[in-house]
């Protein structure tokens, strides 16, 4: 199961590619990896390295915090039940 953080950079990551009208291939061959490789990282299916965030930041011309900007770790608290 991905952790939550894992699937908000990955969603993080397409949304900016998107709207910087990149394909999933464009973006792999600036990165240096396969489009596939996209794609897991894009559904949080595999974790996104330090080095590769960066990478990916350059090519979508964001700083390596943008992508996690609007995560909210108190989101998942209303996973759990309170008494």
């Amino acid at each position: 199961m991905p952790h939550p953080v894992d699937v908000h950079v990955g969603h993080v990551i397409r949304t900016t590619r998107r709207a910087r009208a990149l394909t999933q291939q464009m973006l792999a061959a600036q990165v240096g990896v396969k489009f596939q490789q996209i794609q897991k990282y894009e559904t949080g299916a595999n974790r996104v390295s330090a080095s590769r965030l960066w990478e990916i930041a350059q090519v979508l011309d964001v700083s390596p915090s943008h992508f996690f900007e609007t995560y909210d770790p108190d989101a998942r608290k209303g996973d759990t039940k309170t008494p």
